[in-house]
């Protein structure tokens, strides 16, 4: 999987090369698609929510560019898997699912699996963590179709974030933290879950 679906198309960090080598990305889906865990496509782990691809999750990983001492905000837990990936990289590891049986079957395999600085909360991911902010980098694996003025106020400034924003194909962004406006980089277009709750309401 390394070889072939990400290291092939491109993504040569070692860190992350490293870490989805060893991360056991089958035991984070249904053990009725374990078989598919490893295949270059998504995998169903809810009703309308996905796990993405293997690049997928490197790529945008990679781009919060992590030397290991960070606080990192993961919002959309969904399995699990990209929180475990991330808990390799960064010191501390904050994430949020909206879905409440889902939150608590990642919290569940990651406790199960030794993830100790992952801190799984279930919760409406919009609103990030207040009392844990700021952070040094914030991936978001749902995609809201505007880019959400809560998360971005939780970002140090300087700090990366990690974001699709669109309806059925998602403009892949990254955000710089500044003093002043955030930089906007735009990146590629990818196709994740939607982001849901009160992202929807706020325009």
């Amino acid at each position: 999987m390394v070889q072939r679906q990400i290291r092939m198309r491109g993504i040569e960090t070692p860190k992350v090369l490293r870490v989805m080598e060893v991360v056991p990305r089958h035991l984070f889906v249904q053990q009725s698609d374990q078989s598919k865990a490893y295949e270059d496509v998504p995998v169903t782990i809810a009703p309308g929510k996905t796990l993405s691809q293997a690049y997928v999750s490197a790529r945008m990983v990679s781009l919060l560019e992590l030397r290991g001492g960070e606080k990192v905000l993961e919002i959309g837990t969904g399995s699990g898997y990209d929180a475990a990936v991330l808990s390799r990289m960064a010191a501390e590891v904050f994430t949020i699912e909206i879905d409440p049986k889902l939150g608590e079957r990642a919290k569940e395999t990651l406790q199960a699996l030794g993830y100790e600085n992952v801190h799984v909360r279930v919760g409406d991911g919009y609103h990030g963590w207040p009392e844990e902010a700021p952070f040094d980098a914030i991936l978001i694996t749902a995609a809201p179709k505007h880019l959400p003025e809560p998360l971005i106020k939780q970002l140090k400034v300087g700090g990366r974030m990690v974001v699709a924003v669109g309806g059925l194909i998602q403009n892949l962004q990254l955000v710089i933290k500044t003093e002043g406006e955030p930089t906007i980089q735009h990146i590629d277009l990818v196709n994740l879950s939607p982001m849901t709750g009160d992202v929807q309401h706020d325009n």
